[in-house]
């Protein structure tokens, strides 16, 4: 759930988590895709690494998944909370690819 703030355009300019922090503030679903891309965008623009962490991170997730393949390492040599996330992740990431919204072989 949340709430955000248009311009005389009708583009998202603000969002809020709080419950209606104002006038001029609208419900929206913290789903849609106006409000994902503008989150987006916001993050962006505050931290310039995150774009090259998100993709350094896919890259280290690749490398563990050959170094188990290979049978360089087990999985479960690594901590019980990487092996968590890990799993997680490779989950959350099937999950999108069935769905469509993302194509992770274009990234790359």
């Amino acid at each position: 759930m949340a709430y955000i703030l248009k311009n005389t355009q009708g583009e998202i300019i603000a969002a809020s988590a709080s419950e209606n922090p104002g006038a001029g503030w609208i419900f929206t679903e913290d789903n849609t895709k106006e409000y994902m891309d503008f989150l987006e965008r916001s993050l962006a623009k505050s931290d310039p690494f995150r774009e090259s962490d998100i993709h350094l991170a896919r890259v280290l997730e690749d490398l563990i998944s050959l170094l188990v393949e290979r049978n360089i390492i087990r999985f479960t040599d690594l901590p019980q909370p990487a092996q968590k996330r890990l799993n997680d992740r490779e989950s959350l990431r099937r999950k999108t690819q069935l769905s469509g919204i993302l194509d992770d072989s274009k990234n790359f």
